[in-house]
């Protein structure tokens, strides 16, 4: 039977729709797809790319605000054919503000949500809301105005994608820490939320050591110039959290327009604009503080939130703040003093935005420890997935519902009532993995140990010291896995703790392996930042040792369960790696005896010669008078004795036996003497040579020649 003309026809008119809107758009024509929405409405649900994008989330991709706006109002004039079309979905299941909102455009994203309200919750294929992509892509402007349209007693329903991450989950992952202390404001009951495999957001903020100092390795100037660095301190307004903040933001412009090269010139004007501009507005501020204070105002010297301010004064923590003003103006002057000196721009930036991410993270390390559940800890470690919430699934609204079983408390059941019943059918197919199914997870303590962050593992034990007792599933408990990652900081914030010290440090594991079997055992990995696999063995000795040492002796088991000591744990797992420090030792000996059997042979060349000559009556140097000439004798004698030292090391070296104790001391000290005194017969070689070639260019060159010879040598200050 075949297709009807008619519908032939139509079918052939919707393809030559979409191919014009297509082509209209890959070209940046809108003007063209503005003319066809208006006069053809089937255009407004049309999929036109093989995604199943319409022209609608083209444009919104392409950042077309205005065009937008006239689609959206053409739209309009049909209001149910409007909200169908909004309602379209690629075939990811992403709607248009989907792509609005991961762009943070806040413009757009008012344009199509004040058309159709429940666009904010619609899902894609991972159970994503608008809302959740807005925290996910760390869109900060374009989350307050999503959670402002939809409320938050509705937008509790969007916060959670399928497999249980929530919006706090998503901002902390993605390291979005100012947005993330903005969610723990607006809902603050996310901070005990647990995704499908147990992870809560204080377990994923435990797995970012690169958030905190203590993971942070900063060396040279670096260290000094984050010293000098001040960042203000995250604070809730609570305008920003009660409206959408649309009036700046819709009209951001981030595209530079200045060449690339002249943005040092432009960053030495920003700086001082923009921190001119802060210092005054910090002492207006300032002054209006003051008056208050004088008027006796008590309701102003409360917090955002109408509570008293728990953390008042926690932002400089060593200055007054009736002194911000001073503070202000002292950081507007260390910024401009170090873009002057040429360390602004782009190191700066750099610089500033890590110690903006370490205070940050701190922050948000403190609020959620103010809100996670207390009884977290209460079963040792355990079963850390165990939380006040009950397993999550979603109804056909695409609405969370809490399923209350024997663990859940008096707000769950209170949300019970509420909740409508759920037909069993789409209960059992959308229910997700109850608690006793999820996989046993590491507490946050237990992770932070493992990733180095002393933060949070001293901020933890300050708040729930019964947590020092959590044990992984291999009954490792924050002692054995400090010592196990070789993290010795944390190590050595445990040992400070004298409570019931005796018994987390004599722990073991399911094997039987004590914290000095832990240090004995090397593992895949290169823990430690040192080059040379010699040396990387040398600050595994030192490791062991230390770890022996901390203890009062048999103060550790001897034997595991496989009838191991720690020190034969310690022969059997180092042994590959004595192999390499071995030939690394001995590469690396061959190479600079053979430089320093070189330097040896010129100095005893250059020691023997003398300028200028000798005086034939008397024997003595014709310019031994002159400074140069001491300069020479000395230098040219230094050269020589450190030269042939070099080589006596080296030697030494390549006769060792490349035991296992000698890469503790032995072999360390005969390279760090060889390598010394190599460097120091170079630098003795190059001012001999300066000092016997002052006497050719003196006369020349009188006053030069000095600053050509430093000049000349500098390279060999750079050695590393």
């Amino acid at each position: 039977m075949g297709t009807p003309l008619g519908t032939k026809n139509e079918d052939d008119n919707m393809a030559d729709l979409r191919r014009h809107m297509f082509k209209s758009a890959m070209t940046g024509e809108w003007a063209k797809v503005v003319t066809t929405y208006a006069g053809n409405p089937k255009a407004y649900r049309a999929q036109i790319t093989k995604s199943g994008d319409t022209a609608l989330h083209l444009a919104v991709r392409d950042g077309q605000e205005d065009i937008v706006e006239q689609l959206v109002t053409l739209m309009c004039r049909h209001p149910e054919d409007a909200r169908e079309a909004l309602k379209v979905a690629n075939d990811k299941k992403n709607t248009a503000l989907h792509i609005a909102a991961s762009l943070g455009n806040v413009r757009i994203c008012l344009c199509i949500a004040n058309v159709e309200a429940s666009l904010v919750g619609a899902r894609n294929e991972e159970g994503e809301t608008p809302l959740f992509w807005a925290a996910m892509f760390g869109k900060k402007e374009a989350f307050l105005c999503l959670h402002f349209i939809c409320g938050p007693d509705r937008g509790r329903s969007y916060y959670r994608r399928f497999d249980g991450d929530t919006i706090l989950h998503a901002a902390i992952i993605g390291e979005y820490f100012d947005l993330a202390f903005r969610i723990i404001y607006l809902c603050g009951e996310l901070a005990s939320s647990v995704n499908e495999k147990g992870a809560t957001p204080l377990h994923l903020l435990a797995s970012k050591p690169d958030s905190f100092r203590s993971g942070t390795h900063l060396g040279g100037y670096r260290k000094m110039i984050y010293r000098c660095i001040f960042v203000d301190e995250l604070k809730v307004d609570q305008e920003m959290l009660n409206q959408p903040a649309v009036a700046e933001a819709s009209n951001i412009n981030d595209k530079t327009t200045y060449p690339q090269n002249y943005e040092t010139c432009v960053n030495f004007l920003r700086y001082p604009i923009k921190w001119g501009y802060n210092f005054l507005l910090s002492t207006m501020n300032q002054c209006k503080n003051l008056q208050r204070l004088r008027l006796g105002d008590a309701e102003n010297q409360q917090d955002e939130l109408g509570n008293q301010p728990r953390n008042r004064g926690r932002r400089r923590g060593f200055i007054p703040s009736n002194y911000d003003t001073c503070f202000d103006l002292f950081k507007f002057m260390s910024k401009a003093m170090l873009v002057i000196l040429g360390l602004g721009s782009s190191e700066l930036k750099k610089l500033e935005k890590k110690k903006e991410k370490h205070t940050w993270s701190v922050q948000i390390l403190d609020e959620l420890l103010e809100r996670v559940v207390m009884y977290e800890y209460e079963y040792a470690g355990k079963d850390p997935s165990r939380s006040d919430e009950a397993p999550f699934a979603f109804n056909e609204g695409d609405e969370v519902v809490w399923a209350i079983d024997d663990h859940s408390t008096p707000n769950d059941a209170k949300g019970k009532e509420e909740t409508p019943k759920k037909d069993e059918n789409l209960e059992k197919k959308e229910e997700k993995p109850k608690k006793s199914e999820m996989v046993e997870k590491e507490t946050a303590i237990l992770i932070a140990a493992k990733n180095g962050i002393t933060e949070m593992v001293e901020k933890i034990l300050e708040k729930f010291p019964v947590a020092i007792h959590d044990m992984n599933p291999e009954r490792k408990n924050v002692v054995l896995l400090a010592v196990e990652n070789r993290q010795p900081h944390v190590y050595q914030l445990l040992l400070k703790r004298k409570v019931m010290r005796d018994s987390i440090f004599r722990r073991v594991d399911d094997k039987g392996n004590s914290a000095l079997h832990l240090a004995a055992t090397l593992g895949a990995y290169k823990p430690w930042l040192i080059p040379g696999s010699a040396l990387q063995m040398q600050w595994e000795i030192k490791w062991y040792e230390y770890v022996k040492k901390s203890m009062p002796p048999h103060f550790f088991p001897r034997y595991n369960k496989d009838n191991k000591t720690s020190r034969d744990i310690f022969t059997e797992t180092h042994s590959e790696l004595v192999k390499s420090g071995g030939e690394w030792l001995t590469n690396t000996s061959e190479s600079c005896s053979v430089v320093a059997a070189l330097i040896a042979t010129v100095a005893f060349a250059t020691s023997t010669a003398v300028p200028g000559g000798v005086n034939e009556n008397s024997g003595a140097p014709t310019l031994e008078s002159h400074p140069a000439f001491n300069a020479f004798a000395i230098s040219s004698l230094v050269a020589l004795c450190f030269s042939i030292t070099a080589v006596v090391m080296f030697l030494s070296i390549l006769t060792s036996r490349y035991q296992e104790k000698d890469f503790g001391k032995d072999l360390p000290r005969k390279l760090l003497l060889g390598l010394s005194s190599l460097f120091v017969s170079i630098a003795a070689v190059l001012v001999s040579f300066c000092s016997g070639h002052f006497f050719v260019l003196r006369d020349q060159l009188k006053y030069a020649a000095m600053p050509i010879y430093a000049v000349t040598c500098f390279p060999v200050t750079c050695l590393p």
